[in-house]
């Protein structure tokens, strides 16, 4: 209502110039006035409808439905322990009772808040640019470093050591719970899983080994530098990566995409000297992989270079869009 009543008073003040500031006080209280008079008037002819017996008038919405959010605790055989959920439910869920819709789930769950995901489900939501989905995001704790990394094998440190306990949990647990409680749409075109950092690697080992369960994956800054030698012992870029080797030995699973990111400024390492940062490097060996496999770049393979970008949610945060729209867009 108050800047309402500026612009009245600006018309006042191109017609009638005043020049004493208490005639512009009472130019301003004019406007008001009139300004409170167009809305009295307004609501009297709505009450009039109403009292005649007529249809009430449309209801104005003044902004778009929104994501809603729910927490879950889910306790863990696998893992031993109790696992923090946050879960991003589309606007009308609640009400639209038949609908069923796709499920994005997410490692580092607990980051959420960082990445701006909910303002970014609606205002793609808002501009109908992406298909309501459902969230789960899957909070870590301080055992990430070991339930994190690639199921088969642990790094060249031990890390990575319950990662196969992740994986059990995720698939035997995890996704049982969200397809009995909520609902989302199940099979592997339906669902689809992204992480970031460690928390990339363990998503792309996840997707990779189990094809009938997901179809898409979304790897933001992955650790693809994991390896079962350090560098001092005879390192070998070919032999030593674990996901290149796991992908380079395994087949071709049909139906599988996948997206990736990496930052300009995700690390200064590198390692061969070359003027790439390992981060990049790493990514795209992977990429070269998966093409040997038979993936199409482009096509199969998307990849996203951020300049300037870091090792940090605020940057996977930035990117999300991009992820999204390519996993689930129109």
């Amino acid at each position: 209502m108050e800047s309402t009543s500026r612009r009245f008073s600006a018309i006042f003040g191109e017609f009638f110039p005043l020049k004493s500031k208490q005639k512009a006080v009472r130019r301003q209280y004019a406007a008001k006035k009139l300004v409170r008079g167009f809305v009295s008037t307004a609501l009297w002819g709505i009450s009039a409808l109403t009292a005649n017996g007529q249809s009430d008038p449309p209801v104005v919405k003044l902004k778009n439905p929104t994501v809603s959010v729910q927490s879950e605790a889910l306790l863990s055989a696998a893992l031993e322990r109790t696992v923090s959920l946050t879960i991003l439910l589309p606007p009308h869920y609640s009400a639209a009772t038949e609908k069923w819709y796709p499920v994005l789930y997410l490692n580092d769950g607990q980051d959420l808040e960082r990445l701006h995901l909910e303002s970014t489900l609606n205002k793609l939501y808002a501009e109908n640019r992406l298909p309501h989905l459902i969230v789960v995001g899957l909070h870590a704790n301080h055992d990430r470093i070991h339930e994190y990394g690639t199921a088969a094998q642990p790094d060249y440190k031990g890390r990575g050591g319950r990662a196969r306990q992740h994986t059990e949990f995720v698939l035997n647990e995890l996704m049982p719970m969200v397809e009995k409680n909520y609902r989302v749409q199940t099979g592997p075109q339906n669902t689809a899983y992204a992480g970031f950092s460690l928390g990339g690697l363990a998503a792309l080992d996840l997707v990779w080994s189990h094809p009938e369960r997901f179809s898409k994956v979304g790897v933001f800054s992955g650790s693809l530098w994991w390896r079962k030698r350090a560098y001092e012992d005879g390192y070998d870029d070919h032999a030593d990566r674990i996901m290149h080797v796991q992908i380079r030995e395994g087949t071709f699973r049909l139906g599988l995409k996948f997206w990736f990111e990496a930052g300009t400024d995700d690390e200064r390492d590198d390692r061969n000297n070359n003027g790439i940062i390992d981060a990049i490097d790493d990514t795209l060996d992977l990429m070269t992989e998966l093409e040997a496999k038979g993936y199409r770049r482009d096509v199969d393979v998307q990849y996203l270079e951020v300049p300037g970008g870091q090792h940090d949610p605020e940057t996977w945060g930035r990117v999300m869009p991009e992820f999204l729209i390519w996993a689930f867009g129109k």
